[in-house]
């Protein structure tokens, strides 16, 4: 790299959601490299060039890419985007392109800045929401959906001139991005948006129709309220997004609100053009593992760190973990499941395991 031309930032994971901030980017002439273990795609990416489709805004945007082993130097600026499963092994190949004072932003799903953490440091690690709906259709293809919250903070609460730069980065793609001191209020408020996902990967009905669904609406609360627990033993004020009012479900919070909720989320999800969840797309077309360790059962470790029970969220997982072996198939006998669990559940997340 010249030493007069800017650094780029490094995506590390060009698909789904660093695809199009890659895209996006490099479009608005700022330097960016893409990193991502399929050949292909990366191929794709760096000749033909990314095409984005969708509603949004289809362009097709050449984006410098390379595989990991062709990777040299070290970067400031670094954005994590692998499912979260992949963050370790992605961490262990990535600190070493790590420069001394810049840092690893997480635009992933889930707590993956505790993971990120352990590896480079707190003071290196920044916390980023994103839940844009889009998906990885192929080698140089991707499906962007619709529009919804970006935001940034450090995993400290404090803001930063870094965490200024970042977030003018991120206003490129998400014009609405939000700069806050509270980012873990916001990963936590996903975090349960994040579990009623999960639950509607167990049939093939859209978001929508799961969320629209009242035989359904035990499950979703139930969910929400646990993680809602487990987040306030932890002394965390989760934060709401694009219809979706964390409050709702805090413990004690009367279920006329989170009725109200749940609707709002049926709504908002009837209006993009990406249906289902990723977590569906990874068990039906694609036939792959999911994020729901990483992800979800996390949740259930930090429960009984804290001595709050999760019924609900442990049968989820194991559920998904039964589809993704091939001993349920999804359907609504397997929501069903789920059901029978959360009716039984009285004063969910309250007890003490």
């Amino acid at each position: 790299m010249n030493g007069q031309e800017p650094q780029p930032i490094l995506i590390w994971g060009a698909g789904a959601i660093g695809g199009i901030l890659g895209a996006y980017w490099a479009r608005a002439g700022i330097p960016v490299l893409m990193v991502d273990i399929v050949e292909d795609h990366v191929r794709a990416c760096r000749t033909t060039g990314l095409d984005l489709t969708g509603p949004v805004e289809a362009f097709r945007q050449v984006v410098p890419s390379v595989m990991p082993a062709e990777l040299t130097g070290r970067y400031s600026t670094i954005v994590l985007a692998v499912k979260a499963q992949a963050t370790d092994s992605a961490m262990s190949m990535l600190a070493p392109h790590l420069a001394d004072d810049g840092f690893v932003l997480s635009a992933q799903n889930g707590l993956n800045e505790l993971a990120i953490a352990r590896v480079v440091g707190k003071e290196r690690t920044m916390g980023c929401f994103v839940n844009y709906g889009a998906d990885w259709l192929g080698p140089g293809e991707i499906l962007f959906g619709n529009r919804a919250a970006v935001v940034v903070g450090e995993i400290d609460g404090s803001v930063r001139a870094r965490t200024r730069r970042m977030f003018e980065l991120l206003s490129v793609f998400e014009p609405n991005a939000v700069l806050t001191d509270n980012i873990w209020g916001y990963l936590w408020g996903k975090l349960a948006y994040g579990a009623m996902l999960f639950a509607t990967a167990l049939t093939n009905d859209s978001m929508s129709d799961n969320f629209a669904d009242p035989r359904r609406f035990v499950v979703f609360d139930t969910l929400a309220r646990e993680v809602m627990a487990v987040a306030a033993a932890r002394k965390v004020t989760p934060v709401g997004f694009n219809g979706f009012d964390p409050a709702c479900f805090a413990p004690g919070a009367p279920e006329q609100g989170a009725r109200d909720s749940i609707a709002a989320l049926a709504e908002f999800n009837r209006h993009t053009a990406k249906t289902h969840s990723g977590i569906h797309r990874d068990l039906a077309v694609r036939k792959r593992k999911t994020e729901v360790d990483p992800q979800i059962g996390v949740i259930a470790e930090l429960g009984t760190e804290a001595g709050i029970a999760t019924p609900a969220i442990r049968k989820l997982v194991a559920l998904i973990h039964d589809i993704e072996d091939g001993r349920r198939t999804m359907a609504y006998e397997t929501f069903a499941e789920l059901i029978a669990v959360c009716q039984g559940t009285a004063a969910p997340g309250l007890q003490k395991d």
